[in-house]
């Protein structure tokens, strides 16, 4: 005989009070008197109740939902040529996590930050799921339109990857300080002629790697001339077109650091067509430590991006606010590392 299911009218019925009494015990809401709190509860452990999504929104106004919006045309780009969107794996693991913990539930959706209408579809998503807070990954935290719709319309959300000024969550790595540790590991190792490739313009992140390379440069003492910067937009093909520059012509690069895995393991590509040893005639470095970085031959030197932890951040932040929009929050600035190995490597005597 199959068991019953228990509902939240089981456990009202049980501790004689109303579903919406049990559902703000559920939820730990204020104003619940210790008698009816101790009934509530003693039913709940009696019945073996597990609360659904649908029982703790009865309590109040709150959803239990955090959306996580990200760029359409690159996350369906990734999965179409299996070439993977660990990026996307990691935000969702940070995320899911944290919303899991808080007895939350995170949705995640793709947004065209350049289409005429997302403003539209983003306030149908709202309509219809009523979130309690929105995590914006790169671009859409640097999109003025969507974080102006946002505000409008007062609900929460959070910026993963935006540390500029602004409404809103940010969370963010330090990306000048990560680009700057990654050059200095090359000119720790002799290298002079370091070549910079970029991300997408989009990006506000990708202006704030170069700046970092430049200082870097310039600490040193180096030239960071133009000729030694190409820009991408952190796919394979950017990387390839941008690594066979700076091979060639009468002064090549003997490193580059490039602003995504992406395009780093596209520098790989290129330095192996051409028969450049690596790191023997050039040496990489890569930007976010996705697992190519470590399967790819030689393994690549790279930044690791705390992906998850910022994802985790946001979504701690927005369930901490309970659909009430942050006036004033101070940037969250998570903690990078270098994570050296085969792919970068002291410059030739001749280099």
């Amino acid at each position: 005989m199959r068991r019953q299911t228990v509902t939240i009218k089981h456990v009202a019925a049980e501790a004689g009070v109303s579903l919406q009494t049990v559902s703000r015990v559920i939820n730990k809401e204020p104003h619940v008197r210790p008698a009816v709190l101790e009934r509530v509860e003693a039913a709940v452990a009696k019945l073996g109740y597990v609360p659904s999504l649908a029982a703790r929104r009865m309590g109040g106004s709150r959803s239990y939902l955090i959306l996580a919006l990200n760029d359409r045309d690159r996350t369906i780009e990734g999965w179409q040529s299996d070439g993977g969107t660990d990026w996307v794996d990691q935000m969702l693991l940070g995320g899911m996590l944290k919303c899991a913990e808080h007895g939350y539930r995170m949705i995640f959706e793709l947004v065209d930050t350049h289409a005429a209408h997302v403003e539209r579809e983003i306030s149908a998503a709202i309509s219809s799921l009523h979130p309690d807070g929105i995590i914006l990954t790169p671009p859409h935290g640097d999109n003025p339109v969507i974080t102006d719709l946002l505000t409008r319309l007062r609900v929460p959300f959070a910026r993963i990857g935006s540390a500029g000024e602004g409404a809103g969550f940010s969370i963010a790595m330090d990306e000048a300080a990560a680009a700057a540790a990654a050059t200095d590991h090359l000119v720790q190792l002799g290298h002079s002629r370091i070549g910079f490739v970029t991300g997408s313009d989009e990006y506000a992140l990708s202006v704030t790697r170069l700046e970092g390379w430049r200082r870097a440069m310039a600490a040193a003492g180096l030239a960071a001339g133009d000729d030694l910067v190409r820009h991408g937009d952190f796919t394979f093909r950017s990387g390839a077109a941008a690594a066979e520059t700076l091979v060639s012509g009468p002064q090549p690069v003997t490193a580059i650091v490039a602003s995504n895995d992406q395009m780093a393991l596209a520098a790989l590509h290129v330095a192996q067509d051409r028969g450049l040893a690596v790191p023997g005639d050039l040496s990489i470095i890569s930007f976010d430590d996705t697992p190519i970085t470590r399967f790819s031959v030689p393994p690549l030197t790279a930044i690791a991006q705390p992906i998850a932890a910022m994802a985790s951040r946001a979504a701690e932040l927005l369930i901490e606010a309970r659909g009430q929009p942050a006036e004033t929050a101070e940037a969250s600035v998570l903690p990078f590392r270098l994570v050296a190995r085969a792919s970068t490597g002291p410059v030739r005597a001749d280099g």
